[in-house]
């Protein structure tokens, strides 16, 4: 009877082993294959993301192989979302501002123009440029600034998205020293 345990041991140890091993190289190769960031890498990448968005909750991170290492989606407290772009030493590459469909206001996938490319306008913007250009446009118009972009459009250096308290949405244009150039109801 001792020699049919001994048996028995010789089967199941070898065969718990490899099951265990071909599970482990199952959620090795699984977690290769996502995009998804995880550990310090997530954690690096949100934290850049939340300094240059502000205030807001990180709610996706993935790799992205089109503008740069990875894509960080911060959901800001008033429910925009922004997606920010860095590249592979989380330095800021690009950010853009959805609304509620994930298009940016002209209806295009947000910061590409009708061919895909990224937008000229994808700059990034310093904290001080974004404070300075929010305070010029709360200044002009008052409610919450929703999205603050860099600019293309000549003599124009900065746009900035108001949202008034009785839900009317507003675009203020500032020049380099972030003096008004016009404010308007959207459409």
């Amino acid at each position: 009877m001792n020699i049919q345990k001994l048996r028995s041991k010789r089967i199941v140890i070898p065969t718990i082993a490899a099951v265990a091993v071909l599970g482990a190289g199952g959620v090795v190769w699984s977690s290769a294959a996502s995009d998804e960031l995880n550990g310090d890498e997530r954690d690096r990448a949100s934290s850049a993301a939340l300094e240059a968005v502000g205030d807001g909750k990180v709610t996706d991170t993935e790799t992205d192989d089109e503008e740069g290492a990875y894509e960080i989606e911060v959901t800001r407290p008033d429910g925009t979302q922004v997606d920010v772009h860095l590249d592979k030493d989380y330095k800021v590459l690009s950010q853009d501002a959805d609304d509620e469909d994930g298009d940016d206001e002209d209806g295009d996938d947000a910061g590409r123009d009708d061919e895909g490319d990224r937008d000229d306008d994808d700059r990034a913007l310093s904290e001080q440029e974004r404070a300075d250009a929010e305070k010029a446009a709360l200044a002009e118009v008052d409610g919450t600034v929703t999205d603050v972009e860099a600019s293309n459009d000549p003599g124009e250096a900065y746009e900035v998205e108001v949202t008034k308290g009785d839900g009317a949405e507003w675009t203020v244009e500032l020049d380099a020293d972030f003096g008004v150039l016009d404010s308007r109801a959207d459409d």
